[in-house]
């Protein structure tokens, strides 16, 4: 049984940690721009910032559109161009398409 255990733990501690699945970014620590900007950039744009965090590399923001909507979205922590917005799994955006 301790085996086992142990093979899982390590296993798990070996698995690199990956976003949700929606979004990634490959952008080094060192080009990150402040989380803070993006959350006064999008403030200043008329949004409300409930949360924000790193995911999969990439920036993503919990919080509310100007026009009310309340949405998920993933930015580029380097240039905060927006990748992926969605508001209760419904995709609004997504970049590329």
């Amino acid at each position: 049984m301790r085996k086992i255990i142990l093979a899982t733990t390590l296993a798990l501690i070996a698995t690199p940690a990956f976003a949700t699945g929606k979004v990634k970014c490959d952008v080094a620590e060192a080009d990150m721009k402040p989380r803070a900007e993006l959350e006064a950039q999008l403030v200043g744009d008329g949004w409300k910032v409930k949360k924000s965090k790193v995911d999969g590399g990439c920036y993503e923001v919990y919080g509310t559109l100007p026009t009310g909507e309340n949405v998920e979205a993933y930015f580029d922590p380097a240039t905060f161009e927006k990748l992926y917005v969605a508001q209760r799994g419904k995709v609004l955006f997504k970049k590329g398409e």
